[in-house]
């Protein structure tokens, strides 16, 4: 059994919803985390630059566009490469792209067009990690933990909803929008420092020496076949994971519009009231750390409840007019759509063969991003063409609908809890 070193403690620096990352280790009392939040605010408008609505849209896309075109190949070299070496460079690549526009490049020089290469270069090594880390939970903790890990893993984005805004006014504040964007780069290679301690197994998938291109498109095929013929439980999840994101990607970029025209609020307000909706996030991640042991079927009754109560909640915001009853509504939004993720990842882990759980894990990114940008597009449309309301509406709708199709589900979910076995035993195998 690998040996856990205990990271030191570091500081916590926040700037805006985004991305994090954990050192994990495993003691004899269970599981425990230390976290440190890191975080992109991708508000270029700080550093000097101007952005028209058309090209702002087309960042929209290059942050997304990667994890979708690149799903396949990034799902074989998580499964292929070194998980530690992955999650270290994914790091220090953002940390020179978030830092090279205020700490190295003067405004005057700085172009959109390279903009464009920044904001992809940064979206690649992020559509990296997020399987990376992923994958890296089961040779970390036993089955029975996977979705108390991935829960634990999620409270540190719910601090950056609630701690965000507010850590990232009072660094401008006190120093300047430039050399705050300079320390959050910095916070990235702390970040990377963090792996460092931690004993990761090798690789499962073996690379191979002869026709890489080759052998890597047979790995490709490989994955896509165990997915789609291998336990229907993965379709499952990653149907219900692209119902969710094309209503939840679409609820948190029309969040802005629909608390300024139906509530009458300012951007401070909108700020607090956006925190509320991280309370939620936060408490029901809490929560799902104790469900771990839960059979499969138990904790898809979770996702239905949480799915459906989501749906129920966005019909009632809709025809809410007073802040302090819509913060309330968001705290409960908060808790239903915290639930899926860590839930799913969780049974992804336990389900897919060890040298098959990135490219899995891949097929079910592929699934959520391509949903979140159809989302986008049509509720933008929608919002258009009908106003805030039916489109708040709609996705109520399909928010609901997710939680029907969870339901139906249940009669093939197992009644028996995840199997305890030590680390690694699955990677041994």
């Amino acid at each position: 059994m690998y040996r856990r070193i205990p990271a030191s403690t570091t500081g916590t620096i926040t700037l805006s919803h985004g991305g994090c990352l954990a050192t994990i280790f495993h003691t004899s009392g269970g599981v425990r985390w230390f976290r440190r939040s890191v975080t992109v605010s991708p508000s270029w408008r700080c550093c000097g630059l101007c952005i028209p609505s058309p090209k702002t849209s087309i960042i929209g896309i290059l942050q997304t566009a990667p994890a979708i075109v690149l799903a396949p190949l990034i799902g074989v070299a998580v499964d292929r490469l070194p998980k530690k070496a992955l999650l270290i460079t994914s790091d220090l690549v953002r940390a020179v792209v978030i830092g090279l526009i205020p700490c190295w490049m003067s405004v005057d020089s700085f172009t959109v067009g390279s903009l464009y290469i920044l904001v992809t270069l940064h979206a690649i090594a992020t559509a990296v990690f997020g399987p990376a880390l992923t994958a890296a939970i089961p040779s970390l903790v036993v089955p029975a933990q996977y979705t108390s890990a991935n829960a634990l893993l999620q409270i540190t984005t719910s601090l950056g909803i609630i701690l965000g805004p507010a850590l990232s006014g009072l660094g401008i504040a006190a120093l300047s929008s430039q050399e705050v964007l300079c320390l959050n780069a910095l916070t990235y290679v702390i970040s990377a420092a963090c792996f460092l301690p931690i004993r990761f197994p090798p690789p499962v998938l073996s690379l191979v020496s002869r026709s890489p291109i080759a052998s890597t498109w047979r790995d490709v095929v490989d994955g896509m076949r165990f997915v789609l013929k291998g336990r229907r439980i993965i379709i499952f999840l990653t149907i219900t994971a692209s119902l969710y994101t094309f209503a939840t990607s679409a609820f948190t970029t029309l969040f802005p519009v629909f608390a300024r025209k139906l509530l009458d609020l300012g951007p401070v307000e909108v700020g607090y009231l956006w925190s509320m909706l991280g309370i939620g996030l936060l408490g029901v991640s809490v929560a799902l750390t104790t469900i771990s042991a839960w059979s499969i079927k138990r904790r898809i009754q979770v996702i239905a409840f949480a799915s459906a109560m989501s749906g129920l909640v966005l019909l009632v915001l809709v025809n809410t007019n007073q802040p302090s009853s819509a913060a309330l509504l968001l705290m409960l939004l908060g808790a239903g759509l915290g639930v899926l993720t860590p839930v799913a990842w969780g049974v992804l882990q336990e389900v897919a063969p060890a040298h098959m759980l990135g490219r899995v894990l891949a097929f079910y990114t592929l699934g959520a991003m391509g949903a979140a940008m159809s989302g986008i597009t049509l509720f933008g449309w929608i919002t258009g063409q009908f106003g805030v309301p039916t489109a708040i509406v709609t996705i109520g709708l399909v928010m609901g609908g997710t939680g029907l199709s969870a339901w139906r589900f249940l009669d093939h979910g197992s009644d028996r809890p995840p199997k305890r076995e030590p680390p690694l035993v699955r990677d041994k195998a």
